[in-house]
Order: C-alpha cells, then structure tokens, then sequence
C-alpha cells in the first residue's frame, strides 16, 4: 500500500519516519519545506488540486496527517491562518480520501476540551475549546466526520520527543544553564511520547485496521503536572536545578490552558489490542536518546 504523510517534518511524522523503515508498506513523506537529510515531497495541504495530484499520481491508499498549527497563543492573533491548518487542511485530506477510497488517520488534540473535568475525558464527552488553537482544531475534527470518508481520529495531548522544539527539550536547556526555574502544577494531564503514537499509527497501517473508524484517545498512562513533569526531566538529565512549584496566574498567556488535560484510553486499547507505555518509562526512553 501507498502511505502518504503530511507533515512529516514535525515531531510525530519524524518518528513514523523512524518507524516506516520497517514496514512492509511505501510511505511517502511530505511538507511544505524540507529538512537537510530528510527526504520530503513538497506538499501545500491547504491547496486541495495540490493534494489531489500527489493522492492519485501516488496512488494512496492512507493518508496521515500530522500538520497543524500548534502555537496556541500565536492562534489567538493568527486565527485566519490557524483555521487554514487546522480545519481547512484537513476537510480537504478528508475530501481527496473520500474521492479516491483511501483512509485518512487525523491527529487533533486535548485542547478540543475546557479542561475543567475532574475525571479523564471520554471520546463523547462535551466539546469545548477555550481558543482558537482548540476551536480550530475541533472544526477540523467536525470536517473529517463530515466528508464521508474513512477515517480514524486520535486526539493526543502534550507530545514530545527528541525533534523540535517540546517541553522535555525546553526543561533540559533551561535546567543545564540555570540554578532555578518556576514551572506551573496546577495543570494535571498525561504526557505522549511521539515515538508510541508514531508506533499505534504503523501498526493500525502495517495490521489493515482500517474498519475500526472513530475517534480515539492516546496518550502515555498516568496523570503527572507540569510541575512534576519538569522535575522528572531533570532529575533523568542529571541537571542541578531548583525547580519550584507555581500558579498559572504567574504566567500569563493569550489563550487558556486547560487544567486538566487527562484523556481515557480504555477505547483505544480495546479496539486495537494494545497496551499503553507508563509516562515514566516513555521519558526514559527519550531522554536516553537525547543524550546520545
């Protein structure tokens, strides 16, 4: 089968990239620009003839899409451009699969949320996002469903990996050159390793899974802060740092933040008979490779 990947210079289309290598399948990786040792097909996802060529000259069976415009402050002031990404891009993945018969693999986001639960989101549970990032990335849901192709949504939360710029890197810097940081704990959720939704979206490709259409939670196992998250992180560093715990009202954004950001996988393993990493280990790994 014929694999195309949209926004495989982020994070998680880095970490499919890692993973394809062993498939079976040929996966085509596009973006709109191209890194230096990455082999990419230029792609603008906003332009729907744009992607009707590469989906029938390829012959694509599944697309998976992992672009997005995740700058959710930058969002509140960009919401023209943000749409674009996050709902425009997607409607018209969602269209050229429906089109051409093939599968789109959606990845969106907590933030479709408010954050305001007490116990782990369900799949159904109300939707409402507080900002642009999150109402745009919900239109984009709401088009997929609507286009009448096949499709599987994974929502995820607070990625990361040894690729571009995330929270794991970020604490390693600031706590490698700095006795002390501030860091918020009062926003609970789970953290996600890109390289183990990187691994769930191969294996639903390589395993034909393309039946079990829906929507979907996946995120590491375990409820932490942000607080707790950083600590982790330097303490598997080996950074000294004094890391001291604040309120979200010390650090003022543009867009909210959701305080709790904990999604219920119990959907996801069932359907496709996986069992989900602890958060703790997943940082293991990555910062095991980091320090390589």
């Amino acid at each position: 089968m014929n694999i195309l990947v949209t926004g495989a210079n982020g994070q998680l289309g880095t970490e499919i990239r890692n993973l394809a290598s062993g498939s079976v399948n040929r996966f085509i990786f596009s973006d709109v620009s191209s890194l230096p040792g990455c082999e990419t097909v230029h792609l603008d996802i906003t332009d729907i003839d744009a992607v009707r060529i590469v989906a029938r000259s390829e012959k694509v069976d599944v697309i998976v899409n992992c672009a997005a415009y995740t700058n959710v402050d930058k969002a509140e002031d960009d919401m023209a451009f943000a749409d674009m990404l996050n709902r425009a891009a997607p409607e018209n993945l969602a269209r050229v699969a429906a089109e051409t018969g093939a599968t789109l693999i959606h990845v969106s986001t907590d933030y479709v949320f408010n954050g305001r639960a007490s116990v782990p989101y369900r799949e159904d549970d109300p939707k409402d996002p507080q900002g642009v990032y999150g109402v745009t990335k919900l239109k984009g849901e709401m088009a997929v469903q609507q286009s009448g192709c096949r499709y599987i949504i994974f929502r995820t939360a607070w990625l990361y990996s040894p690729y571009g710029k995330n929270f794991v890197k970020t604490v390693r810097r600031i706590t490698s050159e700095n006795p002390s940081m501030k860091v918020v704990f009062d926003q609970v959720g789970t953290p996600t390793y890109a390289r183990d939704l990187a691994a769930l979206i191969v294996k639903v490709i390589d395993e034909g899974m393309y039946d079990r259409q829906g929507v979907y939670h996946y995120s590491n196992e375990g409820v932490i802060s942000w607080y707790d998250f950083a600590k982790a992180i330097c303490e598997l560093s080996g950074n000294s740092c004094d890391i001291a715990p604040c309120h979200t009202d010390e650090f003022p954004s543009k867009a909210s933040r959701p305080h709790y950001s904990v999604l219920d996988k119990t959907l996801v393993k069932e359907t496709f008979g996986i069992t989900v990493p602890y958060w703790a280990d997943s940082l293991k790994d990555c910062i095991t490779r980091l320090a390589r």
